[in-house]
């Protein structure tokens, strides 16, 4: 069975080919409910229709450049035609209606853009301003919206719940047995008159409507779950400035006219109009495909939604909105798309595909059989060419018994019990702050064996302040009540260009909120930065005004550094930089000493800053170096600002607490098997400090610095990478080519954490990407495949614990389910073969059906994780997914349930001293209720495979009570009251407690089979 599943129903849990998703597919030839199996899997035809779109997208777009080059060289001559503003657009205050706003982005069109007076005309016809954009005032931007739509994109319609009803009526088997219980309709009620005749029939249609209503539930919770769970995935937040204030605003309240702010890792929210910015680089492969970035300035100033800024950062004015823009269009085809299947919910697939094969078999041999003892007696008889009302109703019971072998011999719910099982397991993550993306994410948790953590957020609070610093070539401790003399101790000339350092070579920003409080937006360390320059008296805003900015080089983590160039009101350029301690500071040549004086950089003061980056970083402070250059006044915005010939100003010592919590999690994750890896673009020692802190770094453990990995031959990656514990100073292709080392050459199942745009390929390339909600960029998120909402690694192992709850519970379910399918296979077709007859009916298989399907999925597959779970080794990559303790449990429970219910069918009769016409009505409904409780007992057995105590936490799952407990409720009522439409009769209480007593066993029996060992 194995082999078969590997070869046909082997999909990844990542990037899996079309192929073969669809290979699969036709392989699973023997489906009951097609609408049903493949509901929750991938749309392909939906996917091939985005791909075409996105290449008509890459046409247009090429064409549109192509035009807009044209277009500039003929500007001068030839006038647009006259544009007429739409009656409703005049009247609602604008001047532009959204249709010529289309038209002017998407199609970049630079004549009507300059015919509208460029960017400011255009802010000015959509009365907005691109320094203080729109106004909060409800009623004007109502009027906005209804002229130029909402920011959200056209979705499929929700199913309601009767559409689940439908849906799960496509039931094939259900089907032929509802025409079965219509004919027995029709014989019955001619034979024996209503209501008497119609028993039969009427008792199968209401079980059908049972399975039916009982099944429609349980997805359209599922689908309510996955419905939410979308909504979590698609909330995006961005800087808007409205009413001269900044704002954090959800994409979805943009409109045309409001200004945003850009920076490297966003994605663009709406198509729009670039207002200011520096360095902005454009990936736009999401939409067109091409992979090739497009600088975006004021003479290309068109920007679509959905892109994404690769690098640089910027403001931008909003033209289009929601379904107008090419990328709402594409979302809701790709809303359509679906999710890949899961390897296991395809590998279950193949497993119900193979048993559904066999089921038929047994069905059809069982029908054969049957049939072959009625004609054989009316062979006997000489009436095989009279057919009586009696004979047509067992032939039509026969057939029915034969369909219902294979409604029960089917196991549909098993890919789908993966489906409630991770919906499940998503939506109580979410609880935990871990956002899965991908259905597979889930499982494939469970199986990680290395997890490779950023420092900064992740096992750092990410709350981070200056708490130290060397100005000057003296260290001095930061704190609040030494401000004062802080700044008496350094020259005042040095302050004046430590704050310009610290308030104009920033990404972060200090502006009001909509309460009129001052805000520092942007990264933790630009945060503690400006922090330190108010602290110190500095004033933001008239920094930032005394100067101009010139060009601007956002942080970017392979160079690790960031600058600017500035035009100062005295004349002269500057460039200031900052960034990792060492890099910056072998740039430098010169270094203000405690006169303020510019002095060379000698060996001894080089040697003494080195001293101090070291003592800053032992101390697990985060160091950065800040340092300026004079500029010649030849200098150009189009050159690249230079690498060396600076000056230190000075180096600051940035703290940031380990998170609580994150060394006990690391202890867990070393007892689970699982390998922890800091991989940070810190410096070495401040890596190594918090390492250790954290108990990732131990005594045999090895700290490497990013460089110097990228030197190793591959022979020397061999011996080198499984002793790696931390990576300092590494580059995004470092963490990169580790992760891809540990998955290919040590077949490791590899985590990654990442939240800058840098980190996508990593992300993209491990088997789980995990993006940080808070600190994660846009692009980040985008390739992740979970998103750590609290940025906390603690979540990361509660991911881990889920994934390998989803995989065990899966297994139980599987254990308990086969071990039905075994039995009531072997029982039917093993009593038809041998007395002609089948003990349990059609109405008595569907209600069995129902407990092993849909509510032993809910029951088995809700179990919420035990800490247990990670003090074992992680689930096996390609190990077999039926392991030899479940067959050994399946085998032995099928085992005793069939030697019993084969002696109650043997020696029942004797044992309870049954006789007279009901004696064979009261022997099968003793045989179906022991059946029933043996599946019932059977199920608690199953909650836990190794274990034998099965009753620990069993309270703290209210489902598997709750379901439990109205099986066995319901059990007592289709016994006592619903004789005539199940075929069963009210038994006495000693042969009740006999039926209880005998599904009890197999509990002991249970208990038993686990102390063999396999």
């Amino acid at each position: 069975m194995e082999n078969f599943l590997n070869e046909n129903f082997d999909v990844k849990s990542k990037h899996s080919s079309e192929e073969a998703l669809e290979k699969w597919r036709q392989v699973c030839g023997f489906v009951k409910n097609p609408k049903r199996r493949f509901r929750f899997t991938a749309n392909l035809s939906k996917r091939y229709e985005a791909a075409a779109m996105r290449k008509t997208n890459q046409e247009k777009l090429r064409i549109a450049v192509l035009v807009s080059k044209a277009a500039f060289q003929f500007i001068s001559g030839v006038q647009p035609s006259d544009y007429v503003v739409p009656e409703e657009v005049k009247a609602a205050g604008f001047r532009l209606c959204a249709d010529e706003l289309g038209s002017i982005v998407e199609g970049h069109d630079v004549k009507k853009l300059n015919f509208h007076g460029g960017v400011d005309g255009i802010a000015e016809k959509l009365s907005t301003s691109t320094t203080n954009g729109l106004t909060s005032d409800i009623d004007l931007l109502n009027k906005r919206q209804e002229i130029y739509g909402i920011n959200k994109f056209a979705e499929a319609e929700a199913k309601g719940f009767w559409v689940f009803v439908w849906e799960a009526l496509h039931d094939m088997t259900l089907m032929i047995l509802g025409v079965c219980a219509f004919m027995s309709l029709i014989v019955g009620i001619a034979m024996e008159g209503w209501p008497a005749g119609a028993h039969d029939g009427l008792g199968i249609v209401a079980s059908i409507l049972l399975v039916v209503f009982v099944t429609a539930t349980s997805d359209y919770r599922q689908s309510l779950q996955f419905k939410d769970l979308d909504k979590e995935k698609k909330k995006i937040t961005i800087q808007v400035t409205r009413n001269a204030c900044r704002q954090k605003m959800s994409i979805y309240d943009l409109l045309p006219g409001d200004i945003v702010h850009l920076n490297i890792g966003d994605q663009v929210p709406a198509d729009g109009l670039f207002v200011s910015g520096f360095s902005v680089l454009i990936d736009e492969s999401s939409l067109t495909g091409e992979s090739e970035p497009v600088v975006v300035n004021a003479e290309n100033p068109f920007m679509l939604s959905g892109t994404k800024l690769q690098d640089g950062s910027c403001k931008m004015l909003i033209t289009t909105v929601g379904m107008r823009t090419q990328w709402g269009k594409l979302m809701a085809t790709l809303s359509e798309g679906g999710d890949d299947e899961t390897p296991l919910q395809v590998k279950l697939n193949g497993v119900a595909t193979i048993i559904g094969k066999v089921g038929l078999f047994f069905a059809v041999v069982t029908f054969a059989v049957l049939m072959q003892g009625l004609l054989m007696s009316k062979l006997r008889e000489g009436t095989i060419s009279s057919w009586s009302g009696d004979e047509a109703l067992q032939m039509l019971e026969f057939f029915a018994v034969a369909v219902t072998i294979v409604v029960v011999a089917v196991p549909e719910g098993l890919p789908l019990a993966v489906t409630l099982s991770l919906a499940f397991a998503m939506k109580k993550m979410m609880n935990d702050k871990a956002l899965v993306r991908h259905l597979a994410a889930c499982e494939t948790m469970g199986s990680v064996t290395s997890i490779c953590s950023d420092k900064t957020g992740t096992l750092t609070t990410n709350h981070m302040t200056v708490v130290k610093s060397c100005i000057c070539l003296g260290v001095k401790e930061v704190s609040n009540d030494n401000k004062a003399s802080f700044c008496s101790d350094i020259p005042q000339s040095v302050v004046k260009l430590l704050l310009q350092s610290i308030f104009t070579n920033t990404g972060g920003e200090i502006v009001s909120n909509k309460d009129a409080k001052r805000e520092i937006l942007g990264t933790p360390t630009e945060t503690a930065l400006l922090e330190f320059g108010l602290s110190l008296g500095g004033d933001f805003q008239a920094e930032r005004q005394a100067v101009k900015l010139v060009q601007v080089e956002p942080f970017n983590s392979t160079k690790k550094r960031m600058g600017v160039v500035l035009q100062l009101p005295e004349g002269g350029l500057r460039a200031h930089t900052k960034g990792a301690s060492e890099i910056v500071l072998a740039g430098c040549d010169k270094v203000i000493n405690s006169k303020g004086e510019v002095v060379p950089l000698t060996e001894e003061s080089i040697n003494q800053l080195n001293a101090t980056i070291n003592q800053l970083a032992n101390e697990a402070l985060r160091t950065l170096c800040l340092a300026y250059i004079e500029l010649e006044n030849g200098f150009s915005p189009d050159n690249a600002i230079p690498v060396s010939g600076y000056t230190c100003i000075g180096i600051v010592g940035i703290k940031d607490p380990v998170r609580p919590g994150v060394k006990e999690s690391v202890a867990i994750c070393r007892s689970a098997g699982i390998t922890v890896r800091m991989v940070t673009g810190d410096n070495i020692n401040t890596a190594k400090a918090i390492a250790r802190e954290c108990g990732i770094l131990t005594d045999d453990g090895i700290a490497i610095e990013g460089p110097d990995f990228r030197e190793k031959s591959q022979e020397e990656m061999l011996t080198l990478i499984p002793k790696i514990q931390v990576m300092a100073r590494s580059s995004p292709m470092d963490k990169h080519t580790l992760v891809k080392q540990l998955r290919t050459t040590f077949d490791e199942v590899v985590a990654v954490t990442g939240d800058g745009t840098n980190d996508a390929p990593a992300l993209h390339e491990a088997d789980i990407g995990l993006a940080m909600g808070i600190a994660g960029t846009e692009v980040a998120k985008e390739s992740a495949d979970v998103i750590i909402l609290d940025d906390n690694f603690s979540t990361i192992v509660t991911v881990a614990k889920w994934g390998r709850s989803v995989y065990i519970n899966i297994q139980k379910f599987v254990q308990f389910q086969l071990t039905v399918n075994i039995v009531a296979l072997i029982v039917n077709f093993s009593s038809a073969c041998l007395t002609g007859s089948a003990p349990l009916t059609a109405v008595q298989l569907l209600w069995v059906n129902m407990i092993m399907d849909t509510l032993g999925a809910l029951a088995l597959a809700t179990e919420p994780p035990t800490d247990a779970l990670m003090k074992r080794s992680p689930v096996a990559k390609k190990g077999n997914f039926i392991s030899n303790v479940m067959w050994r449990n399946i085998l032995g429970q099928s085992f005793y349930q069939f030697m019993v219910i084969w002696y109650l069918q043997a020696k029942g009769k004797e044992m309870f001293n049954l006789d007279g016409p009901d004696s064979d009505l009261i022997l099968n409904t003793l045989i179906f209720n022991s059946f029933v409780f043996c599946q019932v007992f059977n199920e608690i057995s199953s909650r836990n495979m190794e274990e034998i105590n099965v009753f620990k936490g069993i309270l703290n799952n209210y489902v598997f009570v709750t379901v439990l407990g109205c099986t066995a409720v319901f059990q007592v009522i289709i016994i006592e009251f619903l004789g005539t439409f199940a075929s069963t009769t009210p038994l006495t209480s000693s042969q009740w407690y006999l039926s209880v007593f005998i599904g009890f066993l197999g509990m002991p029996i249970a208990a038993i089979l686990k102390m063999i060992p396999v």
